[in-house]
């Protein structure tokens, strides 16, 4: 049953893979990076993200509710525990300095798993669509992942504010 699931699965899953483990790759070295090129793939899946349970569950009002939530708690557990610290301004550059992390790999291959987890089931099980707590669960999870990478583009962002606060450009 498993490798139907897979043979069946359409060919641009398997080129998103590759992209975002390559994406998730080339993060785990410390690098050079604007302030929009270092928040907008979090910013992206984070969309993305919102746009999926609202295609997915609109006629699911909980389960954007539940988006929210999951992305408030982990936004702010990411935020308050500092998974993301080590950024800072480089002026000889006039970049940001990324330090290398295994976490973006590792979320953008978990978001990447629950995403086809949830379409396999509804793919098999249509009336879960129609389900609360399918949704709201969904969405909760949807929204956790999105939090972590919101409170990645905050920590790039607060680094960007500290700059601008002492009169450097960080653009």
């Amino acid at each position: 049953m498993y490798a139907s699931l897979l043979q069946h699965a359409p060919h641009w899953v398997w080129g998103a893979l590759a992209a975002l483990t390559f994406a998730g790759v080339r993060q785990s070295v410390p690098r050079r990076r604007s302030i929009r090129s270092a928040t907008s793939l979090p910013l992206l899946v984070t969309a993305l993200s919102f746009y999926g349970v609202a295609s997915d569950f609109a006629h699911q009002p909980l389960a954007l509710a539940a988006w929210a939530l999951g992305a408030a708690a982990l936004f702010a557990l990411a935020t308050l525990r500092g998974a993301w610290r080590g950024v800072r301004w480089s002026p000889a550059h006039d970049s940001l300095i990324v330090p290398g992390s295994w976490l973006p790999l590792a979320l953008y291959l978990g978001l990447f798993g629950v995403k086809f987890a949830v379409g396999v089931a509804l793919a098999l099980h249509p009336a879960l669509i129609d389900e609360a707590h399918f949704a709201c669960m969904t969405g909760f999870v949807y929204g956790a992942f999105s939090g972590v990478f919101l409170a990645r583009s905050f920590a790039m962002l607060r680094v960007a504010r500290e700059v601008l606060m002492r009169g450097a450009a960080p653009l």
